[in-house]
């Protein structure tokens, strides 16, 4: 057992959040974009604990978080959360609550890279399982607003370019 890796989930336990945002979308066929996200956040002046996690997994980016003044590292591509993240804290589990958190997590990104989220059925499944997430966060959007606001399933793209054609 790697103490490094032990040390990181035992950080993220306390700092970190697993989170899936929506956000509306004209290029998406259901006219919604899903966004699963890791990160895990911390003061300027002990930045040190960000860059051994972004060079310990070689993903990722490190911004500053204008919500609170702090550093965040966070990491967005789905093929990174699925080649590194995921991978970590299943064999590193947490220790809290927060762990189903991530269990839901790591469902919700398997189902995107598949790509089944393009799917209404799939898509109204991935809000449910997100809006179980982080009770006590904020949302933009409320869950019956995403639910019912969901495109035909038609590809929005094709038809603002057929649209396009015609002008």
């Amino acid at each position: 057992m790697s103490a490094l890796a032990s040390y990181i989930s035992g950080y993220v336990d306390g700092e970190g959040c697993f989170c899936v945002s929506f956000q509306p979308s004209v290029r998406h066929c259901l006219g919604w974009e899903i966004r699963p996200s890791f990160s895990v956040s911390q003061n300027a002046d002990r930045s040190e604990i960000l860059e051994l996690i972004r060079d310990k997994w070689k993903c990722g980016s490190i911004r500053p978080d204008r919500s609170d003044k702090t550093l965040k590292f966070e990491v967005r591509s789905v093929t990174e959360l699925l080649r590194v993240v995921i991978p970590h804290f299943e064999a590193f589990p947490l220790l809290s609550t927060k762990q189903r958190d991530f269990e839901r997590f790591a469902v919700i990104c398997r189902i995107i890279g598949r790509g089944a989220h393009l799917r209404r059925g799939e898509f109204k499944k991935l809000a449910r399982i997100a809006f179980t997430m982080n009770p006590s966060g904020r949302r933009k959007y409320s869950l019956e607003e995403i639910l019912g606001s969901l495109g035909s399933g038609k590809t929005l793209a094709a038809a603002a370019l057929s649209t396009e054609d015609l002008a």
